[in-house]
This record gives structure tokens, sequence and C-alpha cells, in this order.
């Protein structure tokens, strides 16, 4: 199953980690084709393997004109084509494919499969249950809620720690300003998101295309409630009803982009959603999830390699267009600075075969591409969540992400985060895939406060006004064990821990 940030990617359950993906229908403003038939007198490639996705990466000089005419030679078919990019989407059945494509330098700088199994049926798959709130601790906080406060806000330790309940008697957050969600979908009939969806945002980007009947956005009836989970911490509105967001009255969006049954993200979706925000005038992206089916994509590797070049191009475009991204740093505990890491995860789509990487060579996508907030998670007590992945120079700066060995002392003394889920609920999740949609609730308020900025000075003003923080003495364990953090490492006023320190919501809206 995909790796939601739950934590991020993989829907923490209370396990740790999400990912998830979507469907077909043509993105504006982007050069989607459907699979055209071969030229007459061109005869492809015999199709005796299975069918798997690729991504074709064109060099400066390739016109998608004539990467259409190699894919079919080669025996494949164009499933969409992102001119502004110039990166196309395939399917074939020829083992070969992708080495035949590599063997025309002229036209390819990188071609690779975006899967290791072959595309099939839906299969349903179990990831794992939210913890939902009950009545008695919701019937708890509503008695404890003070004036002004959301009957469930005295469960959310998150908002205090930081300052986004003090920011809220400034500034909400403007209606000009959207957050696009790509996740696992979200359900815009929640009534504590309803009043801040935005219909004309959001889409399904499963498959590669963007498909914005309505209702695509919303997630699959076997699917997760992690995108929906994600959504409220960003944009829950300030209603009397359930919870608030950190920035109440920004718009929020649903991109959905993890497949049915397997809740996998894989390129060519994720892709299409970032294309799609930034088709679409969405100021900052949440990406809750690393892209499957590698935990660690490594530049080395022909496959892997293209999938790196290709969500580079689309992040980067996106930017370019105002677009922030903020994004989970993972929930294995990893140390992303680190001289190596063992995966012993990938690929998540077949049978995962360990390995040693390089973590500079061996990326975490989206959250190490250039130009992505990298966010890891926190407590209640302000230690690193005992999940959370690290890394002097990669982690931008931290948020709660939630730790059930860091009790808070509120009405249901739960250390999770408290969030809308599916069915018009609420529920408890924990994972640097909770901490991330704090940074991109701060980066909202950000925006709505000085819409003038790029997403770079965005980023640099978020990280200027973060509360800093120093290495701890100790740190929790997976078992709840006080241990010493050895892994801490500090310099040039960062920590591997906390990046440039843990966001501020006041700070943002002052």
């Amino acid at each position: 199953m995909a790796h939601l940030g739950s934590g991020r990617r993989r829907a923490l359950a209370v396990p740790v980690g999400l990912a998830l993906t979507a469907s077909l229908a043509f993105l504006p403003a982007v050069t989607a084709s459907a699979a055209p038939a071969a030229d007459a007198g061109v005869s492809a490639a015999p199709a005796t393997g299975p069918k798997l996705s690729y991504v074709a990466n064109l060099t400066a000089y390739g016109s998608v004109k004539q990467a259409k005419k190699a894919i079919e030679r080669a025996g494949g078919t164009v499933v969409t084509a992102y001119e502004q990019i110039g990166v196309v989407v395939a399917h074939s059945e020829n083992p070969e494919f992708a080495k035949e494509l590599r063997s025309q330098r002229q036209l390819f700088v990188s071609v690779g499969a975006t899967r290791t199994a072959p595309l099939s049926p839906v299969q349903t798959t179990e990831e794992g249950s939210t913890q939902q709130l009950s009545a008695a601790d919701a019937a708890k906080a509503s008695a404890q809620a003070g004036p002004g406060e959301e009957p469930l806000e005295p469960n959310q330790w998150d908002l205090r720690t930081i300052k986004a309940d003090e920011a809220h008697k400034i500034n909400d957050g403007s209606q000009d300003v959207t957050v696009g969600v790509i996740d696992t979908g979200v359900d815009d009939t929640h009534p504590d998101l309803a009043p801040n969806f935005s219909r004309e945002q959001s889409a399904n980007c499963v498959g590669g295309v963007a498909d914005t009947s309505e209702g695509a956005w919303r997630p699959y009836a076997d699917g997760s409630d992690h995108g929906t989970h994600v959504a409220g911490t960003i944009a829950a509105a300030r209603n009397g009803i359930g919870i608030s967001g950190v920035a109440p009255g920004v718009k929020v969006a649903g991109i959905k982009v993890s497949e049915p049954g397997t809740s996998l993200f894989f390129t060519e979706a994720v892709v299409c959603g970032f294309m799609f925000a930034a088709e679409k005038g969405i100021e900052v992206t949440n990406n809750s999830y690393y892209v499957d089916p590698w935990l660690y994509n490594c530049k080395t590797d022909d496959d892997q390699k293209a999938l790196v070049e290709a969500l580079g191009r689309a992040t980067k475009y996106a930017e370019k267009k105002g677009v922030l991204h903020v994004a989970s740093a993972g929930n294995s505990n990893h140390d992303l600075a680190g001289d190596s890491i063992v995966d012993d995860t990938s690929p998540d789509d077949a049978t995962p075969v360990p390995r040693t990487i390089d973590p500079s060579i061996c990326l975490d996508l989206p959250t190490q591409l250039p130009g992505v907030v990298t966010v890891s998670a926190t407590g209640d007590k302000g230690l690193k969540s005992y999940y959370s992945s690290f890394g002097l120079g990669v982690v931008d700066v931290a948020a709660p992400g939630g730790d059930k060995w860091q009790t808070p002392q509120t009405p249901d003394a739960n250390g999770r985060v408290l969030s809308t889920v599916l069915g018009g609920g609420y529920g408890y999740k924990q994972g640097t895939s909770m901490a991330a949609p704090h940074v991109a609730g701060v980066a909202a308020l950000l925006k709505s406060a000085n819409p003038w900025a790029t997403p770079a000075q965005l980023q640099r003003m978020m990280k200027a006004q973060s509360d800093k923080q120093s290495c701890p003495d100790k740190v929790y364990d997976n078992l709840g064990n006080l241990i010493d953090a050895t892994t801490c490492e500090s310099k040039w006023g960062q920590t591997g821990y906390y990046g440039y320190g843990v966001v501020n919501a006041l700070n943002a809206v002052k």
C-alpha cells in the first residue's frame, strides 16, 4: 500500500506512513492526448510482456510530435503529453520499450517505468484504521470550549503549539488563497470542509489525466480518509462545528492521485497533480505521501532517474506558476542526510528487495526535490515524533504530527492529531502526513497576508518566522522509552530534527 504520511503517505492508522491514486480526463491548458493509432506503414513492436506505465522526458530539441511517433514505433500508446515540461506518459507491453526509446538520445533525456508490476484491475486492500473520536470525548471537549472556540478545539493541542489559535484572532486567511491537497481524495461533503471547498480547482488525476467531473476528487468507496484528514487540518471552517483548521478562511481543493484498492501513488498521477495545480491557480500544495513504488529513487537507475526528472520538471513548472509545495519527510525515522539508509520496502508494488542506498543520490519524492518544503513531525512536548524521518540540511521546518507517547493535557489526553474523516466525523492520526498540512496552512496564512510573495519568498519568510529549536537531550523511541537524542545534529542555525524551527502561525499573520 502506498505510503502516506499519516503519517506521510502510509496512512498511519497508527502505523507510520501513507500514499495513494486516481482516474482520467483532459487537463485544461495542458496538451493531453488519447492514445493515437500508429501511423500507416509503421509497425509496432510485438506485445510480449506485461503492460506497464512509463514517463518519457524529452531533450530541449525533442518535440512531443516526434516523441509520439517514437513511442508508437516502440510498441507504446500515449496517455498524455505535457508540452510545457516535455514529459510524455505512455503505456506499453514491449519489454524493451524503455531501452528502445533511451537509445534515441537526441529525443529523450530519460525514460522509465513508473511501476514494477503490470497495470491491473482494482483490488481491495485494508490500509489500517483511524482512531475515531468517541462521543464521550466529543462531549468532554465541547463542555470545555471557551468563547470563540470550535466545539472540539480544546482537543487541538496542535493548533496551540503553532499559535494558530492566536493567529485566528487577527486573520483566518483569504478566500483568494487555495491549498491543493494532492492525496487520496477529499470528502467535500463534510460539514467542516464544505464551506471552504473549491470544486473548480479539484480533480482525480489517477492514471495521469485530470478528471474534473463532479465528485471525481472524493475518496473511493473502498478508499482512505487520509486526504480528508489532511484537508481538515489545513482549512476546516470556523463555523461552530467540530474543529478549526490552521487557516480556516482559505480554500481547499482535492487532487486525488492514489489508486483504488492499493492506495499507491504513481508518478504519472502525481505529475498530473502538480500540473493541474499550476494551471488552476492553486497557491500551495500539500504532499503527505511518497511516490510509489520506490521509497527512494536512485538517479543511478535508469527507471528511477526518469521518475526524478519527470517529477522535478512538474514541481519546478508549478513553482514558476506561483505554487509553493509542502511535503512530509516520512515516517521511517531515517536520517535523510546520513551516509546510507537501508531500504527494505521497495518496490512496494511487488516483492521488496532490500538495498542500501545513499540518500544524497537516492531521493525521497517529492519531499527531496528542489524548492519543496520538507517537514518533520513533533509531538505535544515539542520533541521529534518517534517515527519522523529527519536530516540536517534536508528538513526545512517542523510541525505537529502527533506522537502517542507525548500525551497532552487536553480533555481527550490523546497525543495524535484530531481532524476531519469520512462520514462527517472526526478522528485521530499521527505521522509526518499530519505535520505537513500544518505547514501548508501556515503558508496559506502567509500568502493571504502577502499576496505578492513568490513561493521562494514564502519559504524564506516561514523559515525566518519559525520558533527556533535546539537539539533535545532525549527523544522517545517507538516503544515509548526516552533515549538519548544522539542522531540530532545542528549547524548554521538549523537542526536535523527541526530544520529552521517549528512553524509559527501567529508570526505569519502579524
